[in-house]
């Protein structure tokens, strides 16, 4: 799938692309975003503008060792592209990083940093919200490890974007009963009880 943006062409690379790209890491990553929901769900049910990698903050730099040759640019809010040097710490505020093979080719990864306390994961956008670590994320059958969908759910409540309901009406028949009870109170606690997806999900118990 390739979409136009105002910073150049997305085509984003496949999963199994990624997947192999990633898998000598040492340091843990999760496939995000709507790839992650429909690893959960089981199949693939909508196109996809792009592929998302989410990293720990504290392990930014491996982005670039993994994709060496790349260019590698980073999202400053409220909405510019500028590049990512080389060993650069990125400041807490920037959370996206595009990815390219060269200045010609689309874009094809991009990365996502999140935030860690010791081994814990701390919510970026409420940090009382907070799991083990070790509960973040899934593997998928074929060995790829991915975000848990509650969580990811919890990061799509906020804007609620089309294919965000599209995800989320996807995903709550593969939510046993303590995922639901975690996206329940995590979305009320950083959007308040009447969020729709909220009210939603105590209505089905």
């Amino acid at each position: 799938m390739r979409t136009e943006t105002p910073w150049g062409p997305w085509e984003p690379a496949p999963l199994a692309e990624v997947a192999r790209r990633f898998a000598p890491l040492r340091t843990p990553w999760w496939i995000a975003g709507g790839h992650a929901i429909e690893l959960a769900v089981g199949h693939s049910f909508r196109g996809h503008a792009d592929i998302d990698v989410m990293l720990l903050r504290r392990d930014q730099l491996t982005a670039q060792r993994t994709l060496a040759g790349w260019e590698w640019w980073a999202a400053d809010p409220p909405g510019t592209l500028r590049p990512w040097l080389r060993d650069e710490l990125l400041p807490p505020e920037v959370h996206d990083i595009w990815c390219r093979p060269g200045p010609d080719e689309p874009w094809r990864i991009q990365f996502m940093l999140d935030d860690a306390d010791g081994d814990e994961w701390a919510f970026r956008r409420d940090p009382r919200i907070r799991l083990p670590l070790d509960r973040l994320g899934r593997v998928s059958g074929d060995g790829i490890p991915y975000l848990e969908p509650q969580v990811q759910l919890l990061y799509k409540a906020k804007s609620r974007r089309p294919k965000d309901e599209v995800d989320f009406t996807a995903t709550l028949p593969v939510l046993d009963a303590d995922r639901r009870a975690w996206l329940t109170e995590t979305i009320t606690l950083a959007h308040g009880a009447d969020h729709p997806w909220a009210v939603r999900l105590r209505s089905q118990g």
